[in-house]
Parts: C-alpha cells; sequence; structure tokens
C-alpha cells in the first residue's frame, strides 16, 4: 500500500516539528512539505503530490482560509484538514462550507490526527464532536452564516444510495461492492452529487444530507 503524502501548513516551527513526531508513528504516513503561509503551501503543492494538507488558519501572508479556497480551485483532489485554536460553530460551518474536509483544534492527540488524515483521504472527510456539535446548533439555531446549497433538488435512486453510503463514511470500493458498481462509477456518482449539490467537497455532501434530513 502507498503511503499517504501529507503537507503541514503553519508558520511556527515548534507545531510543525510536534505534527511531525505524532504522524511519524504510523509508517502508512509520510511528510513530503512543509510551509510557512499559504503562499509557500501553494508554490510547493504540485511538486510535492501532497494527498492531505494539515492547514493552520492564522498564518502571516495569506492565512489558511484563503489558501483552503486557492487548493479547492487549484488541487480539487487535495483533502484539507484545518488544525487551529478557533472552536465556534459559526467559524467551523464556514470553514467546512467552504472546502475543509475536516476540522482540528490544536491540542487534538497524535491519534485523533491520525485517524483524521486516514479518513480524509479514505472517505473525503473527517467529523468528530466539535464538527457535529456545531452542525447540531446551527439545525437547532438559526444563524447568520446563508447555505450556499441549492434548493429543491432531487436525486436518481442510484444516487441516494450512493449519498447514504457516503455519511457512513464508506470509501468508493466499499461503497461499489454493496450496490454492484466499480469504484469508478461510484468516483462519477460522487463528483455529479458535488456539482448537482453546489458543495465543494465529500464533507458538504455529508453537510447538506444532514441539515435536510437525509441522514
Amino acid at each position: 500500500m502507498s503511503k499517504i503524502k501529507i503537507a503541514i501548513a503553519d508558520d511556527y516551527s515548534i507545531f510543525r516539528d510536534g505534527l511531525k513526531v505524532g504522524l511519524f508513528r504510523d509508517e502508512q504516513l509520510e511528510v513530503v512539505q512543509e510551509a510557512e503561509s499559504g503562499e509557500e503551501l501553494l508554490a510547493g503543492l504540485a511538486d510535492s503530490g501532497a494527498d492531505v494538507i494539515l492547514m493552520d488558519l492564522k498564518m502571516h501572508g495569506m492565512d489558511g482560509i484563503e489558501a483552503t479556497k486557492l487548493v479547492r480551485e487549484r488541487f480539487p483532489h487535495v483533502k484539507v484538514l484545518a488544525v487551529t485554536m478557533y472552536d465556534e460553530e459559526k467559524f467551523i460551518i464556514h470553514l467546512m462550507e467552504n472546502g475543509a474536509n475536516g476540522y482540528l483544534l490544536k491540542n487534538a492527540d497524535s491519534e485523533e490526527i491520525r485517524k483524521a488524515v486516514h479518513s480524509v483521504y479514505e472517505t473525503g472527510y473527517y467529523f468528530n464532536d466539535l464538527i457535529n456539535k456545531a452542525l447540531l446548533k446551527k439545525l437547532v439555531i438559526k444563524s447568520n452564516l446563508k447555505p450556499n446549497f441549492r434548493s429543491e433538488i432531487s436525486f436518481t435512486e442510484r444516487e441516494l444510495q450512493v449519498l447514504l453510503l457516503i455519511c457512513e463514511e464508506k470509501t468508493n470500493a466499499e461503497i461499489g461492492k454493496t450496490i454492484f458498481l466499480s469504484p469508478r462509477s461510484v468516483e462519477g456518482i460522487r463528483q455529479r452529487l458535488i456539482e448537482k449539490v453546489g458543495v465543494r467537497n465529500t464533507a458538504g455532501l455529508v453537510i447538506f444530507a444532514v441539515k435536510n434530513g437525509i441522514v
């Protein structure tokens, strides 16, 4: 099995070193790039071939929020895990709706970080208690954030099957075995769902499904 290639974007070398120590305990993970700003990250991303980015949000120069948006535009296959001290619900949902695949606090232990990396690589998203609580609060208490999802969307039976299995954290291969399709066909349906719903990635699909009572 090939290693999951990781880029770390954070302007504090001490924090980058701490992350590397935790990641090195998993032989399937490899740090291939380090960056102190969004500009530096984007400049080296094509050459590093990173699969997953551990993205600090508050950096000198281009911050992690702007960098996440540009990663989504230029490198749509790369997964972004936000790693930050900000735990406000509005902030979390805003970032998830604008392209992040997962959200971790900087005090998360190394085991959770490794778990999150594997999850976003294999399924396209990582939801922990922090994100779940933010979603629940947004559902119960109307906030000022306006969702960018399209209304009145109709799904085929097959699309709905795939969406429900995505929400169960199934990979393309696992979904394919369940509904007798090739992983490539499943990926095609996943991309069609993303375009139909009007979100940026798989995490956005899950948020849409939760908000609209599909799961």
